[in-house]
């Protein structure tokens, strides 16, 4: 007896879609019957592993194609990533002298230390991780996917994080901020006990000291209702920042109008120094005069001395702030609050040149009348 095989292209086709058909059934069996396990504690199998590990690595670096990196030297970009590293990435990924958490140690996969682990990724495929997060991890997403720029000052930090011992991170990252020792009662009854994890002094500086990087707005002398009411729009996500929203939100309403009385009582920090005086003139006109063919109103009429409350004072604001801000709306940046909906089209009306003349000269501490 003769068994003939099929010939022809058909017949090899539907033996393999029946192949196919029972794999994808033995798959679903073994799915279905709960024998592959979940949990964390017991870790993934090798082959596993090595497929995700494999397709994230590659994922990474196929969707970072085409991202152009800003240069990254900046101290001050670098002290804006610091600072929000000890706040949002140290719990997972520790820090020279600063542990990781049991708790992040538990996760599947664990977050790596960052100061000696870290993959030799690219600036780019940094900037993709830290902007998209990575499925099936603990890494998030950052909160606000239109700041870049945020991204970018973390990735400027994770650059150094390597090099640093427990002193340079300590002064990156939390600068003068000093947690005063607490008694056995306060550690026993406070909810934590964590070095500065909130401290708004971290970023904005406090008493006679101003913001460490000059990408950080300047908040001492602030009108309370400003302060108050930037906060609470970064709580709910009307201003994006995947630096404030997070902080703002941790706060009860009684420490957010605290936070906002004490930094309203505090002295503006001294100026820092412009060359430029035509540049500063120039400014000094546009905030006085305005832009009449440009429609840009003076900035003075908002953000002078005598203006409504709930519009910051520019005088003695940091400019590296002030131009990032401009840039940032002029870009596209969508506006999120009322305030945020009159400056966007204004930003827009501005010209490069006007953004850094405009903030060489609040940035003097010149504040002119309305």
């Amino acid at each position: 007896m003769r068994l003939d095989l099929p010939t022809g292209p058909w017949p090899i086709v539907r033996l393999t879609l029946y192949a196919i058909g029972g794999l994808a059934s033995l798959a679903f069996l073994f799915l279905w019957s709960g024998v592959y396990t979940v949990a964390a504690s017991r870790g993934h199998w090798t082959i596993v592993e090595w497929v995700l590990t494999f397709a994230m690595r590659n994922s990474v670096k196929t969707h970072a194609l085409g991202i152009e990196p800003p240069r990254l030297d900046s101290a001050d970009l670098v002290r804006l990533g610091a600072g929000h590293f000890q706040g949002g990435c140290a719990f997972c990924h520790g820090a020279p002298g600063v542990p990781i958490s049991p708790i992040a140690h538990s996760m599947l996969p664990p977050p790596p230390d960052l100061a000696r682990q870290m993959r030799p990724w690219r600036d780019r495929e940094l900037f993709w991780i830290v902007k998209n997060g990575i499925k099936y991890t603990g890494m998030p997403a950052w909160a606000a996917q239109q700041r870049d720029d945020e991204v970018w000052a973390v990735v400027a930090f994770l650059r150094r994080l390597p090099g640093l011992d427990a002193k340079g991170y300590r002064d990156l990252a939390l600068g003068e901020v000093v947690t005063p020792p607490q008694s056995g009662r306060e550690v026993a009854t406070t909810e934590t006990a964590s070095e500065a994890v909130g401290a708004c002094a971290r970023c904005h500086g406090a008493g006679q000291d101003g913001p460490a990087s000059a990408l950080v707005p300047v908040l001492h002398g602030q009108p309370v209702e400003f302060v108050t009411a930037a906060l609470e729009a970064y709580a709910r996500g009307q201003r994006a920042s995947g630096i404030m929203q997070p902080v703002a939100s941790d706060l009860a309403r009684q420490d957010l109008d605290r936070v906002a009385r004490y930094y309203a009582g505090l002295r503006p920090p001294a100026a820092r120094a412009a060359s430029d005086a035509m540049s500063i003139e120039r400014g000094r006109a546009l905030a006085q005069q305005g832009d009449v063919d440009a429609k840009i109103p003076a900035c003075a009429r908002c953000h002078g001395a005598e203006a409504l409350k709930l519009y910051p004072r520019l005088a003695g604001q940091n400019a590296a702030y002030m131009t990032n801000r401009l840039r940032l709306w002029k870009g596209g940046l969508a506006p999120g609050t009322a305030t945020e909906a009159i400056m966007a089209p204004i930003a827009r009306a501005l010209s490069e040149r006007q953004i850094e003349d405009a903030a060489a000269y609040f940035s003097l501490g010149m504040a002119p009348a309305r």
